[in-house]
């Protein structure tokens, strides 16, 4: 079960949340998401557990739960989508101007 976990202080690290998580078990891996120019937390991380069970007695336990003095949002995460993607900047085909045979250029640049 993969489980979003957002809300974190930056400076919570994978194995901080590894540790918390593996008290309702078996953690497959932890994915902190960092600003790809900085390298620094973006503050919300995805956490694999084994099984589902073991995924929603955490989800149950931690969400809202304090962590270095922020109140963790914890759920199932959902899988991206292509709408997601064109929300959040996303390049896409339908935002781009159509392409016009009848462009006037300024004339005093000409």
């Amino acid at each position: 079960m993969n489980i979003y976990v957002g809300n974190l202080h930056y400076n919570v690290d994978e194995e901080d949340l590894k540790g918390i998580f593996e008290e309702y078990g078996e953690v497959k891996s932890v994915k902190l998401i960092t600003d790809k120019f900085t390298g620094k937390s973006k503050g919300f991380a995805f956490v694999e557990m084994g099984n589902s069970e073991s995924g929603q007695a955490a989800i149950t336990a931690l969400n809202e739960a304090e962590l270095e003095g922020r109140n963790m949002k914890v759920n199932e995460a959902r899988e991206r989508t292509n709408d997601d993607r064109k929300k959040f900047g996303g390049s896409s085909n339908s935002s781009r101007r159509p392409q016009s045979n009848n462009f006037r250029r300024n004339e005093r640049y000409n």
